[in-house]
């Protein structure tokens, strides 16, 4: 049993992708070529953006934002701690520093009230607050009303990280179309991935939309040898914008396949463990199932045993960033970030793709369910 099975997807559309990438190599244009911008039109469609970016990871898509916010040294950039170490890691190289805060218990996605504290505690220390880079953990979205509010009140911008989460929706808005920025990526195990490394960043501006067509091309103006900015190369390879067409096409079904998939594993376990809780408004795209061990469950024994009996799992994130080396110098909320602590400790991720075949759900599940009654995981 696969955790992800790209391979099931590939199956469905291989002849589709075989198609594109043999019109790659047909025409030659493998940088920018295009698919790239084909693609970067059919995402704007998907998600209702009015300028898709495209570039060559979803780091770089987090970077650019950064960027062309204006993010310098005295700024500060409030960050959820329970997240993968990109959110935070794009920060100190502008010169600003990031914050971290608390997560939500149950969403596990920013807290509104821990981002207050870590406001006033930056204030505090000398930092002007500037950008807030909320995390769609899992695929679910962050908590943008309260964010936004906060955000309009300090004069802060907003960047919607959807690395995990493009294809959410938030009380009538899709991901891509929240914040003054949105990113996301394309890496192999999101779900819309390619096959290598890729991102986007979207925006509402056009002016900002062709600051970052400059920025991923060396910081380029009218013409390649003129440069007039300092930029970086980050660019979407053409090759991977031709595959990402083609599994856009069939995302919203995939959307809906992993929605199935959430709605079965929630039904049959939430009485024994606990499991994730979408808010009414919300769709989450299920980039992982995370389930949260109770009290007097052992999240290492448990995971030992489903493995003994052929189940993968993967806790996302064993260690969240303030206890991380690089990260713990840097300021936090000062009540502390006791909400990602526990989570680290507690919470693991089950199978989770379109293509998880009705048996093995069933397997996953009665296998989770008897452990969960034997006395050897508590």
């Amino acid at each position: 049993m696969e955790f992800i099975d790209l391979s099931a997807q590939q199956s469905r559309i291989r002849d589709r992708i075989d198609a594109r990438i043999a019109a790659v190599l047909a025409h030659g244009g493998y940088i920018l070529g295009p698919e790239v911008a084909e693609f970067e039109a059919a995402l704007a469609q998907f998600c209702g953006a009015r300028h898709v970016v495209s570039c060559a990871n979803g780091t770089d898509a987090l970077e650019l934002a950064m960027v062309v916010l204006g993010v310098g040294p005295g700024d500060a950039v409030f960050c959820p701690s329970f997240t993968f170490a990109a959110t935070a890691e794009v920060v100190p190289a502008t010169g600003a520093t990031p914050v971290m805060c608390d997560i939500n218990p149950v969403t596990y996605n920013l807290c509104p009230d821990s981002l207050r504290r870590a406001i006033a505690h930056a204030c505090k220390i000398g930092l002007r607050p500037a950008v807030v880079n909320a995390v769609d953990l899992f695929g679910l979205p962050a908590d943008y009303d309260a964010i936004e509010a906060i955000c309009d009140e300090h004069g802060m911008k907003l960047i919607a990280d959807s690395a995990q989460g493009f294809g959410s929706v938030y009380n009538g808005r899709t991901s891509g179309t929240i914040g003054d920025i949105a990113t996301t990526s394309f890496f192999p195990a999101k779900p819309l991935g390619c096959y290598g490394d890729g991102g986007a960043i979207f925006t509402s501006d056009e002016g900002v939309a062709e600051l970052l067509r400059s920025l991923r091309v060396h910081g380029k103006g009218t013409d390649k040898y003129d440069n007039v900015r300092i930029g970086r190369n980050s660019r979407l390879d053409t090759l991977q914008a031709a595959i990402l067409l083609e599994k856009l096409a069939i995302f919203a079904d995939e959307l809906d396949r992993r929605q199935r998939v959430a709605e079965r594993y929630t039904v049959a376990l939430s009485d024994m463990i606990d499991t994730p809780h979408v808010p009414e408004g919300l769709r989450s795209s299920w980039a992982q199932y995370t389930l949260r061990t109770r009290a007097g469950q052992d999240r290492t024994t448990l995971m030992a045993a489903l493995k003994a009996e052929g189940v993968p799992t993967v806790v996302y994130y064993p260690r969240p960033l303030h206890r991380q080396t690089a990260y713990a110098a840097f300021p936090c909320d000062p009540a502390g970030l006791p909400v990602c602590d526990v989570a680290a400790k507690r919470v693991f991720s089950l199978p989770m793709h379109p293509y998880l075949a009705h048996s093995d759900q069933d397997r996953i599940i009665e296998t989770l369910q008897r452990l969960l009654v034997c006395d050897t995981v508590g």
